[in-house]
């Protein structure tokens, strides 16, 4: 999913702010009836609400309306192409119409995907269990590309559906995706460490927590699994749990290096392989963080860094600095 400007940058959607600027952004449309010129304050304030909160359908009803009535056709397929984008959907579904048509058709468009894939978290899953639709979502989100930071946000809350319901084994294999794709979430590292914990995978649990840790430094996921283990084996005679060693920590780097390219199952580049044979790894995760691939760069690194790589130790930190200010 590729980003675009509608509030990518935002990592997590802040209600109270969203509905201020839709509420201003009402205002100023009702204004423009008898003053254009506050139709573009108006657009401004809707563009804001989105940015703050992409999570509400108002706010991109708001925007969508905006750019309709300011006859923006070009901008009111953005926001279509934009909410396609964060729910997952093809764009390109669009891409049959012209201006009249959207200008007819553009807001039945946004209802009926809002309808279908239903922004709130909890209104998604009451109507994909209704319609017996988690098979079908399941098939569906393993091909999807959730580089775009707001669908990571919108797909990590509906996984986390699918595990208060059950769901265990697709919750750790389609969050795994998520989080390769865009490792930044410790929220959901630090939630996959405690239900591998749960389930006595304890180096799973650490990989997690080693994750979350490195991505917020004001956690301490990691030394507090560790404290716990410690104090749960304490006194009982059993065996000591270890840290994993370097070569599981490569090993599990390496799979979420893989997982971090959507489309390396689908469609391998020859080109680039060829290119990353012959260039150095760290030349070749270089070569990755300057195309914006950054997530395949930072596992590169951290997996040569877990070898005692100080170089690529340090590239790891700019890609994770880069990665939590997008």
């Amino acid at each position: 999913m590729a980003t675009t400007d509608l509030g990518s940058s935002l990592q997590h959607p802040r209600r109270s702010l969203g509905n201020r600027h839709r509420s201003q952004a009402e205002k100023f449309l009702k204004l423009s009836t008898n003053d254009n010129s506050n139709i573009s304050w108006a657009e401004q304030s809707a563009r804001q609400a989105v940015l703050h909160d992409f999570t509400h359908p108002d706010n991109w009803r708001i925007l969508l309306t905006i750019k309709l009535e300011s006859e923006d056709f070009a901008g009111a397929r953005a926001v279509l192409d934009e909410l396609f984008l964060i729910l997952g959907r093809d764009p390109d579904l669009l891409s049959q119409l012209d201006g009249m048509e959207l200008k007819q058709s553009a807001v039945n468009l946004l209802e009926a995907a809002l309808s279908i894939d239903p922004l709130d978290p909890d209104s998604w899953w009451e109507l994909t269990t209704q319609e017996g639709g988690v098979v079908e979502f399941l098939q569906r989100i393993r091909n999807l590309d959730f580089t775009d930071q707001r669908a990571n946000i919108l797909f990590s809350r509906r996984m986390e559906r699918l595990l208060a319901d059950g769901y265990e084994e697709e919750y750790l294999e389609l969050t795994r995706k998520l989080l390769a794709q865009r490792p930044s979430n410790h929220e959901a590292w630090k939630k996959m460490g405690q239900l591998h914990e749960r389930r006595n995978e304890f180096d799973q649990a650490w990989f997690c927590y080693d994750q979350a840790q490195t991505h917020s430094t004001n956690l301490t996921t990691r030394d507090d699994f560790k404290i716990r283990m410690e104090s749960l084996i304490d006194g009982k005679g059993k065996i000591a749990w270890k840290t994993p060693d370097i070569a599981d920590r490569v090993e599990f780097l390496t799979r979420m290096q893989v997982l971090a390219n959507p489309m390396l199952e689908i469609e391998k580049d020859d080109d680039d392989e060829q290119e990353g044979d012959e260039l150095s790894e760290i030349d070749y995760a270089r070569k990755l963080f300057t195309e914006e691939r950054l997530s395949e760069a930072f596992f590169i690194c951290r997996r040569l860094a877990a070898q005692g790589d100080s170089e690529a130790k340090s590239l790891a930190e700019q890609i994770r600095e880069v990665m939590n200010d997008e």
